[in-house]
């Protein structure tokens, strides 16, 4: 029973980082109509920022939760400027702002090498969080409980503000039909680079708090974007509901799979893609933005 019980915890966990990852993805998705494969890059140049505000080698020292929103914060810059400068000026050209994507998550793996090496870099667990939570037989993380905490906090963040903001009310209505958007006077393009820095912002803010959990190695973003794409292509391109359930889910897969069955791990994992891509190809929740 205590195998079972850590085994959820983590997946729920798993999945809370996936939900962090993969929002603002979706909502890019949806929104620009291109998979941006820079976004396990982000997570990746989240993570390695991070570590670099946490490890005391710029002359200082940082708390854990601030270096994590710093790191965040120089992510969504840099999502910014790569929506303005690159593909900004490839709009409408799908094909090109794919490979482009894809050109820059290379450079930027090779860039990660270049400058923190290729040993894995351990992320100690804030101190306040380094202890267990004990139900029963099972001790549970404290650390993997706040992950938990954390990714629901902000799903509900997001729902508010695309439910009950202004901006909000935009990005719903350029995920629906950017067309309109425009001629009712949206600025879409103010919007893409909006969406496009937060949802930057939310992979580097996952990468980092994943330090403790998965540490940090070249090689990360590879691991992560192939996840976040299952889980748009599971719960559906712009919604943040299928979002959060999707990730979930594949959180579950991941880890259950992992664990039973490792020969066939990734099997089970891109099965239910599949089965989702010919039965519902919208997604779970095509259609909803929440």
């Amino acid at each position: 029973m205590t195998f079972w019980l850590l085994l959820t915890v983590n997946s729920v966990t798993f999945g809370g980082l996936l939900f962090l990852l993969s929002a603002g993805f979706s909502l890019i998705f949806g929104l620009m109509r291109i998979p941006n494969l820079t976004h396990g890059s982000m997570f990746m140049a989240g993570a390695y920022l991070g570590t670099t505000l946490l490890s005391g080698v710029l002359g200082f020292t940082m708390n854990f939760w601030l270096a994590a929103i710093v790191a965040a914060v120089g992510v969504a810059v840099l999502g910014a400027l790569m929506e303005r400068l690159l593909l900004r000026r490839l709009a409408g050209q799908q094909l090109a702002q794919v490979l482009v994507t894809l050109g820059v998550s290379f450079m930027a793996a090779d860039l990660c090498l270049m400058v923190w090496g290729g040993d894995p870099i351990s992320v100690a667990t804030p101190p306040h969080l380094a202890g267990f939570i004990r139900v029963g037989g099972a001790a549970f993380s404290l650390y993997r409980m706040a992950v938990i905490v954390i990714a629901v906090v902000f799903a509900i963040a997001l729902w508010l503000m695309l439910e009950r903001t202004r901006l909000g009310a935009m990005i719903r209505a350029g995920v629906d039909d950017p067309q309109m958007a425009r001629v009712v006077g949206i600025r879409v393009s103010r919007l893409f680079t909006i969406v496009f820095a937060l949802g930057a912002g939310l992979a580097g803010f996952a990468g980092i708090i994943s330090g403790p959990i998965l540490s940090v190695y070249p090689g990360l973003d590879q691991d992560m974007l192939p996840l976040a794409l299952v889980v748009v292509i599971l719960g559906g391109t712009g919604s943040l509901l299928g979002s959060f359930v999707g990730s979930i889910i594949v959180g579950f897969i991941y880890n259950f799979g992992q664990a039973l069955l490792p020969e066939l791990a990734y099997f089970v994992l891109f099965l239910p893609m599949v089965l989702v891509l010919v039965l519902r190809p919208q997604g779970l929740f095509g259609g909803q933005i929440l």
